[in-house]
């Protein structure tokens, strides 16, 4: 059996990242290539907008508060619309203040990585996805199989999670406290220091769709 170390692992991440973790899959081991936006968009979100926006874009955060509103919750727009807003902020589409103009702090890229996710941000599945490619495919693969550029490391390997007969509770579960409290192996961290509740949810949700039938 070889034995995979915390420190290994953190190597193995730290030196291929997000984008590394995809180097070995075929297109068509990605459900869509109009995916990648939206997760990339996704990390973006829940660094410049979750404060304000919430985790589902709703509205529901502590800093809405600061700004005497009940919500800052994003509508459907087009995304024209979200461009702009995101872009020049809350005055160049005749709203408050309160949204500042991102385009000197925000790549190109970016903006149209954000505006993407949007259209997934109020769908748990779309939200889940996003959790489970940014943080998951390193070890299960992009499908969920098992697969990952790091599953090489360990044994027994990752589990295929297209095959897994486990229910949501314990999904939720084994991400929450990590796969020794579950008698799993080790190598599982425990993403319950990382993820928050809402994005584990999101993530069982997912992984519900990637069951093979």
């Amino acid at each position: 059996m070889r034995r995979v170390t915390r420190q290994m692992l953190t190597g193995v991440v730290l030196s291929m990242g997000v984008s590394g973790a995809w180097a070995t899959d075929t297109l068509e081991d990605v459900k869509s290539e109009h995916t990648r936006p939206a997760i990339r968009g996704g990390i973006v979100y829940k660094s410049y907008c979750v404060l304000c926006h919430g985790a589902v874009a709703n509205g529901d955060a502590k800093a809405a508060k600061l700004y005497g509103v009940a919500t800052l919750a994003i509508k459907p727009m087009s995304t024209e619309y979200y461009e702009k807003i995101i872009r020049g902020g809350g005055p160049a589409v005749g709203k408050a203040p309160y949204m500042p103009p991102w385009q000197e702090e925000l790549s190109d890229e970016q903006i149209k990585d954000v505006v993407a996710y949007l259209g997934v941000v109020s769908n748990a599945v779309g939200r889940g996805e996003v959790v489970f490619k940014t943080n998951c495919v390193l070890c299960h693969g992009v499908k969920g199989d098992g697969k990952g550029r790091a599953s090489v490391l360990f044994d027994p390997p990752p589990a295929n999670l297209t095959r897994s007969d486990k229910n949501d509770e314990y999904k939720t579960m084994i991400i929450t406290m990590g796969g020794a409290a579950m008698g799993r192996s080790p190598v599982m961290p425990v993403w319950g220091e990382q993820l928050s509740t809402q994005e584990i949810n999101d993530a069982v949700a997912y992984l519900r769709t990637i069951l093979v039938k």
